[in-house]
């Protein structure tokens, strides 16, 4: 860190070209410090995803995975780790494997501005570093990753595209061809983000009477998107096509997960900083935005007010759009920085956002890995191969960053037990995982919430009225079961069902007790 600081300090000593290079490695460095000092970050789902990779990786030689699990591939637009993952287990580690796949997806989101700022303006600049302090995000705690590679992807294909504009049109369609396929496998929403900035260029380019279109051009443009029609035709996902809900409330929240960390008056000030400093630099013609930016920001304006919270049985679809249009727009920004004194205070400005960004992730990661710990602790008391029935206490406790620690925490009884969990991520359309008929009951399809305590209590003898759900009379089809969120030294809510086994920082794992006949 002392390196770090020092290597800031003398950037304004520096020539342009040089001391934006230390800037973008000493900037580096830091933003990927978390991801490699922690093995498995507490992100809300990346350990259910780490888990599924386990199993990909396994599954061929390890017989209680295969009795439970089973692997149907299929055209699903969210394959990219399933994919790429997998392969590296065995050379790596798990762990291992998940953080190299963090760190790609850290540095295509830092570089991605840079690369369409490169290719607008034919040159760098210190404004694309803006990326770096914003890499931390709300969606990022969510573990949403292959949408966020998905997004790192599509900035550089932008960059691709601007840069190609000008010459070879069958070079440009090609490239554009093997980026919406690439985009594909990350994630559907990722093909329409590469999809709408390209629209948005080339309506500016119309608009500044930088030449007609030609068919050439509307065939480069179009055609690379043509092979998603057939291939969503042939995926499972088309059976989530009906899976969707818009609703008002909840896009300023959208918003704010562009800032959100883990306090929430630390990312006010950390926005007022930014919205500040903005209108700050703005008022003095020193922060412009490229004419293509605008018609991008009027363009995802529109669409984040008519996108659905739930589209393809994806939820927060929309409220994950505002982080993407934040790092496309960054790469927008016209390169008026000048003046050494002025690059020297932006270095500062940025290396001081990052490095307060960077310690308060990872202050919270270190925190939170007493609670890995104690779940794996837990998970050693299971024999392998067991099933486990994930539920929530009734009044959670623990908050925010509890939940997001907690959450899908038990799905290291996986990694470690080759256990079937409740939990674990095997929605038909979603997931090429797929569960064993003779235990597919056990498991959540539907990608819904675990039960409460009281749910879970209640259909101990078998179906409530309603639909069947997998907890129904639990006792008898369930090895353990994980209470989360509970608070310390919590009440056995089901003595005659429930043997205590461990108790965790926000868990008590019991083991199951049929009725006696």
């Amino acid at each position: 860190m002392r390196l770090f600081l020092s290597a800031v300090l003398a950037l304004p000593t520096l020539t342009g070209g040089r001391s934006f290079a230390i800037a973008v490695a000493c900037l580096t460095f830091l933003v990927t410090l978390p991801v490699a000092t922690v093995p498995v970050p507490p992100l809300t789902d990346f350990v259910n995803h780490l888990a599924r990779m386990g199993i990909l990786a396994d599954i061929g030689t390890n017989t209680a995975l295969a009795r439970t699990y089973a692997i149907e591939w299929a055209v699903i637009p969210n394959l990219i780790m399933d994919v790429m993952v997998p392969p590296l287990v065995h050379h790596l580690g798990l762990p291992g494997a998940g953080q190299l796949f963090l760190t790609m997806m850290v540095l295509l989101l830092v570089t991605g501005p840079m690369a369409i700022h490169r290719a607008l303006w034919g040159r760098f600049s210190p404004w694309p570093l803006l990326a770096f302090p914003l890499v931390y995000n709300g969606i990022f705690l969510y573990g949403l990753v292959n949408y966020l590679l998905g997004v790192g992807i599509a900035l550089w294909g932008v960059a691709l595209w601007i840069a190609l504009r000008d010459r070879s049109v069958a070079r440009r369609g090609l490239a554009s061809a093997i980026i919406v396929l690439v985009l594909f496998l990350c994630h559907l929403f990722a093909v329409g983000l590469y999809g709408l900035t390209l629209l948005a260029f080339e309506l500016w380019r119309l608009a500044q009477r930088r030449g007609a279109w030609t068919w050439r051009d509307v065939a480069a443009f179009a055609l690379p998107f043509a092979p998603v029609i057939p291939l969503i035709l042939a995926s499972p996902t088309l059976g989530l096509s009906k899976m969707n809900l818009w609703e008002s409330h909840g896009k300023l929240d959208g918003l704010y997960l562009t800032v959100q960390l883990y306090r929430d008056p630390v990312d006010m000030v950390f926005a007022a900083i930014l919205v500040g400093a903005t209108v700050w630099l703005a008022k003095r013609d020193l922060l412009r935005l490229h004419g293509a930016g605008w018609v991008l920001l009027a363009l995802g304006g529109v669409v984040f007010l008519a996108m659905p919270r739930q589209l393809f049985g994806s939820w927060i679809a929309d409220q994950r759009l505002p982080v993407a249009l934040v790092f496309l727009t960054i790469g927008f920004v016209a390169p008026e920085l000048r003046g050494r004194l002025s690059r020297g205070a932006f270095y500062a400005f940025i290396a001081g956002l990052t490095l307060a960004r960077t310690v308060e992730v990872q202050a919270n990661w270190l925190d939170l890995a007493d609670i890995t710990a104690d779940m794996r602790a837990a998970v050693g008391r299971m024999p392998r191969g067991a099933t486990v029935l994930v539920a929530h206490a009734d009044e959670p406790a623990g908050g925010m960053v509890m939940e997001q620690a907690l959450s899908h925490a038990p799905s290291w009884a996986v990694i470690d037990r080759d256990a079937l969990v409740s939990t674990i991520f095997a929605v038909p359309g979603k997931q090429v995982l797929a569960i064993r008929p003779e235990f597919a009951d056990l498991v959540d399809r539907d990608d819904g919430d675990p039960p409460t305590v009281s749910q879970m209590l209640a259909s101990i003898d078998g179906p409530v009225p309603g639909a069947a759900r997998f907890w129904d009379a639990w006792p008898g089809r369930y090895d353990f079961v994980y209470i989360l969120y509970t608070r310390p030294g919590a009440a056995n809510p089901d003595p005659d069902h429930l043997q205590p086994v461990f108790e965790g920082r926000g868990f008590q794992l019991y083991r199951t007790m049929p009725d006696r006949d």
